[in-house]
């Protein structure tokens, strides 16, 4: 089988000429069941490539504990690809940006405070090594070289926009070579000076990223590469969400015209995204520009494919697109997914976060208010509880620094919010018998690009009350990955108040997707039957979360909705249309 090959401006397949026109399908967004679904429509839409990201912090979530079942069994996805008849690109770099929690780092990298990610800082070079040594095992069969339908692998992401560090490219480089990935290798990069500078790798494939201006974007690329294909590796043809923001969109026609210039010119594109999917549980990422901007659960993108699959105008404007470049025959399109709504679920059952803290947590004493990443946890929450002796006069409370939102409780009254935006301090008096402080942290995703990826979760320093750090702390990890033990008490007559577990039933007759709606909630997270959908936050623009008819099963089903306030209305709605803002 001859490789993927670059000669001159030209790209080559088996010795004949290859334009690639690739899609970003994210397996680790979508249930597994649905690859299949999402895959075909790639294929009917004129596309003959697939590209996928694959993230270190899925596939190793615990140091030296491997994951690649379910959601994460990549070598299926990449072999449907196959089925389907699609080539794959692969990003297997130990950061891959994507919106994705940490940059797809694992957040354990930050139990040692001394860690540098991204650069041949030795004791991260080791880890990289470690998780290499069985990703790249299971990726090599697949390869082209060796048969299989994987034609490209990058060697890191973007990295130009974060350092220039020559001797980690090229370590990464190597890594790959030396494990038997001999299939074409790439870097991808803006279209600018410093990010080409910093990224790219003599004798190594260099393409560009960008969303418009593709002439300006080759022309930049040329100066750098004046005889090498023009390949878009990431053409943002969409957009993602933060919450408290307005919902993007692009014009179709507009985005799928760019699109078409970039064909008619020859250019290989890699359309980001084709279908983005959902940050299923805490695995959103999130920005850092003036301030922190947490992504929403939904990773719909304004896409080709909605969130759920559907088929956009975006999709018939991008097949008309490519059908002026390429003959396409009849589109072929695998049998529709039902939707439905099941009506209105009540909660019957409730579970105080505060009374159920000795079933779901084991509490350990400590002097200062730890880390997450120092407790050996990495999403969720965590809880921090101290004894203030009194009395002592009205004083703000600070936390010094807190990562990313805090829940303040005084002998178990809610008193406020502190978080890493404007709100900063609440003030208190200790009366002589003294209060017992309870700060709930909510880690709302490691930002995943930019100079800030440091980004350490829970209390990171430490809690002031005036000028006077606090000492001597019970500290309860809350990842809440597994519910089972919480004991559920009857919501009839029950005075629940502040964050609790809020437990219904519901039956289902026929299993189809659908879609949840909270309009009387605040914050909180989402289970259906123990699959953790992600987060619902009030201020939008995202008002429904997404449940693949897969999580469903004929019968009765069970819905837990964790809300960190009170909620005096206790139901939520499944209906047959997503809400995205």
């Amino acid at each position: 089988m001859t490789n993927l090959k670059v000669q001159g401006k030209d790209l080559y397949l088996n010795g004949e000429p290859i334009q690639l026109i690739s899609g970003a399908i994210h397996y680790f967004r979508i249930v597994p069941e649905y690859w299949e679904d999402r895959l075909l429509k790639l294929k009917a839409c004129g596309f003959n490539t697939v590209e996928t990201y694959i993230p270190w912090n899925l596939h190793e979530p615990h140091e030296g504990k491997f994951h690649f079942s379910g959601i994460a069994d990549v070598e299926r996805f990449i072999q449907i690809a196959e089925q389907v008849g699609l080539h794959v690109i692969i990003r297997p770099s130990p950061y891959i940006c994507a919106e994705w929690e940490f940059g797809g780092l694992p957040a354990w990298l930050l139990a040692d405070r001394n860690m540098r990610v991204r650069t041949a800082y030795k004791p991260y070079l080791e880890k990289v090594d470690a998780y290499f040594d069985v990703l790249m095992e299971k990726l090599k069969p697949l390869l082209i070289s060796n048969g299989g339908p994987i034609v490209a692998m990058q060697i890191e992401n973007e990295y130009g926009s974060f350092g220039n560090d020559k001797e980690y490219l090229t370590y990464l480089k190597d890594g790959m070579i030396a494990r038997g990935m001999d299939v074409l290798l790439f870097t991808s990069d803006g279209p600018t000076d410093s990010m080409l500078q910093g990224g790219m790798l003599p004798g190594i494939l260099a393409t560009v990223n960008f969303g418009s201006r593709p002439k300006q974007s080759f022309e930049k690329l040329y100066e750098y590469r004046p005889n090498t294909p023009k390949i878009c590796m990431e053409y943002w043809n969409g957009w993602f969400d933060h919450w408290g923001e307005e919902h993007h969109q692009r014009d179709p026609h507009e985005a799928a015209n760019t699109f078409a210039e970039m064909l008619e010119d020859g250019a290989s594109v890699n359309f980001y995204m084709f279908h983005g999917g959902t940050n299923f549980g805490f695995y959103n990422g999130a920005n850092f520009d003036e301030d922190y901007a947490p992504t929403v659960t939904s990773y719909d993108y304004d896409c080709p494919l909605s969130e759920s699959g559907d088929l956009t105008p975006k999709f018939y404007a991008v097949r008309e697109a490519i059908s002026r470049h390429i003959p396409l025959g009849e589109m072929e399109l695998p049998v529709p997914i039902p939707k439905r709504g099941y009506g209105q679920v009540r909660m019957t059952k409730v579970a105080s976060l505060f009374n159920s803290l000795e079933q779901i947590s084991t509490p350990e004493r400590r002097v200062h208010p730890e880390t997450m990443e120092a407790m050996g946890q990495n999403y969720g929450f965590i809880l921090y509880r101290t004894f203030i002796k009194g009395p002592i006069d009205e004083h703000p409370l600070t936390i010094q620094d807190v990562r990313d939102r805090a829940l303040v409780f005084i002998n178990g009254d809610y008193k406020g919010t502190i978080d890493r935006w404007k709100n900063n301090t609440i003030s208190f008096n200790v009366p002589r018998d003294g209060v017992q402080l309870d700060i709930l942290v909510e880690n709302m995703g490691r930002i995943n690009y930019g100079p800030k990826l440091r980004d350490y979760k829970g209390i990171t320093e430490g809690v002031r009350l005036e000028r006077q750090f606090l000492f001597d702390w019970t500290i309860f990890p809350l990842p809440l990955e597994d519910l089972s033990r919480l004991s559920f008490e009857d919501i009839e007559g029950n005075s629940c108040v502040g964050p609790a577990f809020y437990k219904g039933e519901f039956e289902v007759d026929e299993v189809a997707d659908t879609f949840i709606e909270l309009p009387n909630w605040t914050k909180g997270v989402v289970y259906i039957n123990g699959f953790n959908l992600g987060r619902y936050w009030e201020v939008g623009p995202q008002e429904t979360l997404y449940v693949p008819g897969p999580l469903l099963k004929k019968g009765k089903n069970e819905i837990v909705v964790f809300e960190l306030h009170a909620n005096k209305e206790p139901v939520i709605s499944f209906i047959d249309t997503p809400k995205l803002g």
